[in-house]
């Protein structure tokens, strides 16, 4: 017999499990479906801007979040949607592990996917000495020559963090200047086994059967040097991950964000859509924010299912 929700909440990010947590309170019979619990927050090393909540890993991070939504009943299922149809005044969700479910309303909690370089010979070498995380694979450079591509909080604290690994740390960045917090771009200025390459991009992976080394090109110059490297990680942000809302019809933004209204509704009637891949908060991808909008968009879902 098929399972009919309330509200079905696709994603355990941050913005999927503060909704879940207000569901609960609002007595909204639901079910979060999500493959990685804490999202890519729970790759994070360290978060010291969560309110409340001092120097805390994002693997513990994520672990006290699930913890708060089970206290309160909820069932996470750490799985994957495939497909989302609409029929009659349901929503049939199709799951990868053959399950479908059936709810009222559905909040698209989605999240973002790690943006790649688009360089050659990076695809070759993922898993070789190319990585997108550097918590979850730092410990196999240990004492060894790592580089980091980009320049927002992302990519300096990997930095920072990689530097008590590393032997030595490069941060390469296509700018003049960081653009991330003052605080990570002292920590990194200040630290000597971090070297900051400026107005600078990679070109091509080298190596054989696992990296070897980086090209890159000085852009104002346009001169070209290789760098020796036993690891390269790729920090230069997300893109929404939006393709199942696109195939319901659900209306997105050039750049793929779902578009949502302040009440974190979309363009068809129940579904909600809150987190880093919506146009909520001004795109400012912050744990804060992906919270916040989970609470917006629970309130709007409860008034929604009084009404409907």
């Amino acid at each position: 017999m098929e399972s009919i929700y309330d509200l079905i909440i696709i994603g355990a990010g941050p913005a999927g499990l503060a909704a879940s947590i207000y569901a609960s309170r609002y007595g909204i019979n639901h079910m979060v479906i999500g493959r990685i619990l804490g999202g890519q927050i729970s790759e994070t090393h360290n978060i010291d801007n969560y309110p409340g909540l001092e120097e805390v890993s994002g693997f513990e991070f994520s672990q006290k979040w699930s913890n708060h939504v089970k206290k309160y009943g909820a069932e996470i299922l750490p799985h994957l949607v495939e497909n989302i149809e609409q029929e009659n005044d349901l929503f049939k969700l199709k799951i990868d592990n053959k399950r479908e479910v059936k709810a009222q309303t559905v909040l698209l909690a989605l999240g973002a996917k790690r943006r790649e370089l688009g360089i050659e010979r990076e695809m070759e070498f993922m898993g070789k000495g190319v990585s997108y995380c550097a918590t979850c694979d730092g410990f196999f450079y240990k004492e060894k020559t790592v580089a980091v591509i980009g320049g927002a909080d992302s990519a300096v604290s990997s930095a920072v963090y990689l530097s008590d690994i590393c032997e030595k740390v490069y941060l390469i960045y296509r700018k003049s200047e960081l653009r991330c917090e003052l605080f990570w771009t002292k920590k990194a200025k200040n630290n000597s086994k971090i070297e900051i390459l400026y107005d600078t991009r990679p070109i091509c992976v080298l190596g054989e059967k696992k990296v070897a080394g980086l090209a890159i090109e000085n852009i104002p110059t346009m001169k070209t040097s290789d760098l020796e490297l036993d690891g390269i990680f790729v920090e230069i942000g997300s893109i929404p991950n939006t393709d199942l809302a696109k195939k319901l019809g659900v209306e997105t933004d050039e750049g793929g964000y779902i578009k949502i209204n302040p009440d974190s509704s979309t363009n068809i009637p129940g579904i909600f859509a809150a987190g880093d891949a919506t146009t909520g908060s001004d795109k400012f991808c912050q744990v804060i924010t992906a919270a916040s909008e989970g609470a917006i968009a629970t309130r709007s879902i409860f008034n929604w299912l009084k009404k409907n």
